[in-house]
C-alpha cells in the first residue's frame, strides 16, 4: 500500500479511477479539535479517528492537522484537521469499487444497509465520543454534543457560518455580498425567535434594541437601593442578553 502513502499518486489515482465528469472524487470531513488539548493528543485523537474512518469504510485517507491562522481577529482556539478520503475502497492494487458510504439508498437497502444519512449521523456521534474520551483522559472537565441545539434543550440559533472565501475577502477590507446575506438572514431568524417568545407587541424591532434593552435593564438593577436588614430583597434581575446578542 506504498504507493497510497503519496499524496500526488494516491489523488491522480483518485481521478483517473472517474469515468464521469461529475463523479465525486473525495469526501471531507471537518473536525474541531479541543483547544484543552496538547499538541501532540490533538495530534493523537484526529489520526485515532482517521483510522477507525478507514477501518469502517476501506476507503484512503489523507489527514492534515491546522493550527490557528496567526492573521487579526482570527480565534486562536482555531485549531481543527480535515480529513480527505477517496470515494472508492483501497487494495494494494489500487482503487476498487465505491464505498458502501457513496452508494444510492435502493442499493444500499438491496445489501440490508439502512439510508446513506445514517451512517453521517454516526461519524458525527463517533466523534463526540472519542473527543469526549480524550478530554476525559487528559482530565478536562469540558465536553462536545453532537446533537442540534434543539436536541440539546438549547433555545437559540446556531451562529452563521461565513464561508472561507467570503471571510478573506472581508479580512482584507473588501465587500462581502455573500457575507452580509447569511448576517442579515441570521440577524431574522434570531427576531422571529424573539417574536415567538415575547409576542410581536413585546419583541424588540433588531439587535441594537435588544443590546439597548439589556442595558437599560443592567441600569436599573445597578440603580436599586440596597435593602436594610429585615427590608424584603428585591426580586433577583434576571440576566437580558446571552451571547446571541452579545457577539
Amino acid at each position: 500500500m506504498g504507493w497510497a502513502q503519496e499524496r500526488a499518486v494516491l489523488w491522480n489515482a483518485a481521478e483517473g479511477a472517474e469515468s464521469r465528469k461529475n463523479a465525486r472524487v473525495a469526501r471531507e470531513y471537518l473536525v474541531a479539535l479541543p483547544v484543552e488539548l496538547t499538541p501532540d493528543q490533538r495530534i493523537g485523537l484526529a489520526r485515532g479517528f482517521a483510522r477507525e474512518l478507514t477501518e469502517r469504510y476501506q476507503f484512503a485517507l489523507d489527514l492534515a492537522v491546522h493550527a490557528p491562522r496567526d492573521y487579526p481577529d482570527s480565534d486562536p482556539r482555531n485549531f481543527h484537521a480535515h480529513l480527505l478520503a477517496t470515494t472508492r475502497e483501497i487494495t494494494p492494487a489500487g482503487l476498487a469499487a465505491k464505498t458502501t458510504l457513496e452508494m444510492c439508498d435502493s442499493h444500499r437497502r438491496d445489501l440490508g444497509l439502512g439510508p446513506a444519512i445514517n451512517e453521517l449521523l454516526l461519524v458525527r456521534e463517533r466523534w463526540a465520543n472519542v473527543t469526549n474520551l480524550a478530554l476525559l483522559e487528559a482530565g478536562v472537565d469540558a465536553r462536545v454534543d453532537h446533537r442540534s441545539l434543539a436536541a440539546q434543550g438549547i433555545d437559540r440559533e446556531p451562529y452563521p457560518h461565513i464561508p472561507r472565501t467570503a471571510y478573506e475577502m472581508e479580512r482584507q477590507g473588501y465587500r462581502s455580498g455573500q457575507a452580509e446575506r447569511i448576517r442579515a438572514e441570521y440577524q431574522s431568524r434570531v427576531q422571529a425567535r424573539m417574536e415567538r417568545t415575547a409576542g410581536p407587541e413585546l419583541a424588540p424591532r433588531n439587535l441594537e434594541d435588544i443590546r439597548r434593552a439589556a442595558r437599560e435593564n443592567w441600569r436599573r438593577m445597578l440603580d436599586r437601593p440596597i435593602a436594610e436588614p429585615g427590608d424584603r430583597a428585591p426580586p433577583a434581575a434576571s440576566r437580558a442578553a446571552d451571547d446571541d446578542f452579545s457577539r
